[in-house]
């Protein structure tokens, strides 16, 4: 029964990517995508500016599922301190998952610029603008349980735990499952299944 709900689940998610072939197509089809994944993500009706908002309402949702299909450690605080670290690009669509629960746990936005409280955080998302230093900042948080994720080209080799890319004009992401795992984190095999990759 399981692996009949998880074929259902490929075939639903495959058709939505293979539907409209435009920028804003897909991601309406990604952002159907977070509805059905669990965010109550609403769809913005204006065409203006579509591209950037619908790609930044898309990244929110998939942050947001990345730290609902992850299993953090049994100390992990009941809140989850969700951190953009860099210039944010989100404008107001990650402060949509302010207080949102997750199991038992509910996540807390915060904007960091000092890369000293980066270890007060459970989950991590570093902007493009600091890709340049990326590998340094993420050394100082090695076997830390801290979800780290990026946009960036370079996030996976420079040891980002979750990669988001624009590929093809639809966001793919990319996961190392060994950084992760080190960490002591761990993912739902639901998530590993949607990743493009795992490493």
């Amino acid at each position: 029964m399981a692996l009949l709900a998880q074929n259902v689940d490929m075939q639903f998610y495959n058709r939505l990517i293979k539907l409209p072939g435009t920028f804003i197509g897909r991601c309406a089809c990604y952002t159907i995508l977070a509805l059905w994944l669990g965010y109550g993500l609403p769809i913005s009706h204006s065409l203006a500016r579509a591209d950037s908002i619908l790609e930044y309402q898309v990244k929110a949702a998939f942050i947001y599922n990345f730290i609902a299909f992850t299993h953090w450690p049994d100390n992990t605080n009941a809140t989850i301190h969700l951190c953009v670290y860099g210039e944010d690009y989100f404008g107001n669509e990650i402060d949509k998952l302010q207080n949102r629960p997750i199991d038992k746990r509910n996540i807390k936005v915060l904007r960091i610029s000092n890369p000293e409280q980066l270890e007060d955080c459970q989950t991590i998302f570093f902007s493009n603008s600091v890709s340049y230093n990326l590998s340094s900042i993420l050394s100082t948080l090695q076997n830390k349980p801290i979800l780290t994720l990026a946009d960036s080209s370079n996030g996976i080799s420079n040891g980002v735990t979750i990669n988001m890319n624009l590929v093809n004009e639809k966001i793919v992401f990319e996961i190392n499952l060994s950084i992760a795992r080190k960490s002591g984190l761990d993912f739902s095999s639901k998530l590993l299944q949607l990743a493009a990759k795992v490493y």
